[in-house]
């Protein structure tokens, strides 16, 4: 039984506060026809779920790009309400979809905050919910190595703030293998201002040490960017992705929505 079939039997068995979806990757190998079952499967048990119950979705490194169209446009990202990711799959996500920034072969070193808020801006707006769409994604949790971005359709969700924050904090913790953030062994290694948009006029952020989460807007869409304290000789960064949406989810507070 894959994770897939163990992700819809067990949906029938109980009722959670929260559904977190992953494995979606592994269905690379397999036909259209099994692919298109296998999402149509996911989307359906997805339906069946009672009203408020909050889906995250956690993309996984993917190559095959019309699986990840399917994904896309085929009803799983209107099905699911947040969505968690790293740089590769952001980007390939843009590529496969023909999103901002798609012309862009891979990041050069530290991916661009503006290009990654623009890529962020553009999920939601195609693909979130909004009046003239019945989707319900309204969050994305971005994470790279030197920093996070909270992206979130206003209305949806409170506490962002101490959501990317925390999301920040376990990753150098696990990372370290430490409870706490040890300052010796960690370094920062995020931009400290960066620019918020190359497809539009975006702002200038010049990051405040005091506090460091910035929060900007666009169009209805907030983002919360916080530096991440990197683990310097990292121990445990296998799951590192699936702890720190998880972290953000446990603080993140889903705003009830008629």
């Amino acid at each position: 039984m894959n994770m897939l079939e163990v992700f819809v039997s067990s949906l029938e068995e109980f009722h959670p506060d929260l559904v977190v979806l992953s494995g979606l990757h592994m269905m690379e190998g397999q036909s259209k026809e099994l692919q298109r079952k296998r999402l149509l499967e996911v989307v359906t048990s997805i339906s069946d779920l009672p009203t408020g119950i909050p889906v995250h979705l956690e993309l996984a490194s993917m190559t095959n790009k019309e699986l990840m169209r399917s994904i896309v446009h085929q009803q799983v990202f209107p099905a699911v309400t947040s969505l968690g990711l790293n740089e590769q799959e952001l980007l390939f996500l843009s590529q496969a979809a023909s999103g901002p920034h798609s012309s862009l072969s891979s990041w050069n070193g530290v991916p661009d905050v503006g290009m990654v808020s623009d890529i962020l801006f553009w999920i939601l707006k195609e693909h979130g919910r909004s009046k003239s769409r019945a989707s319900d994604l309204t969050r994305i949790h971005f994470h790279t190595l030197v920093y996070h971005i909270l992206a979130t359709v206003d209305g949806h969700w409170a506490n962002q703030l101490a959501a990317v924050a925390a999301g920040a904090r376990v990753a150098g913790t696990q990372a370290c293998a430490t409870e706490t953030i040890d300052a010796s062994r960690v370094s920062l290694r995020a931009p400290r201002e960066f620019t918020t948009s190359h497809s539009e006029a975006g702002s200038r952020i010049v990051i405040n040490p005091n506090e460091p989460v910035a929060e900007w807007h666009r169009e209805g869409i907030s983002f919360h960017f916080t530096p991440v304290l990197v683990c310097k000789d990292p121990i445990r960064t296998v799951g590192l992705g699936d702890a720190i949406s998880a972290e953000g989810l446990f603080y993140s507070e889903a705003r009830p929505h008629s």
